[in-house]
């Protein structure tokens, strides 16, 4: 199995209630729906005030890396990444377990 993780930061000045936020987070909780690889999808607001935190994250699983790159290429991961990318940055680790 391999565990993905993303850990993104809004862009200053930008708030969880902005609409475009808003969407983007709907485009990626749907997507534990939308793609048949994904075999564990969550995903959740930092509750952290620590200054070194990130705002949002994305903790999933699949079985290989085929798996991993079928997801990713996916239209509607896509379309959830081109949302996101107006307004936050993000890290990203990929591991087998």
């Amino acid at each position: 199995m391999i565990r993905h993780l993303v850990l993104f930061k809004l862009d200053e000045g930008v708030e969880r209630d902005d609409p475009r936020v808003e969407r983007g987070v709907e485009a990626f909780r749907a997507l534990g729906d939308q793609i048949p690889e994904l075999r564990f999808w969550e995903l959740g607001w930092n509750i952290s005030d620590r200054a070194i935190a990130q705002d949002f994250a994305i903790n999933s699983a699949v079985d290989d890396r085929d798996a991993l790159g079928r997801y990713l290429e996916h239209p509607a991961h896509q379309a959830g990444v081109a949302l996101w990318r107006e307004f936050a940055t993000w890290v990203v680790v990929d591991y087998e377990y």
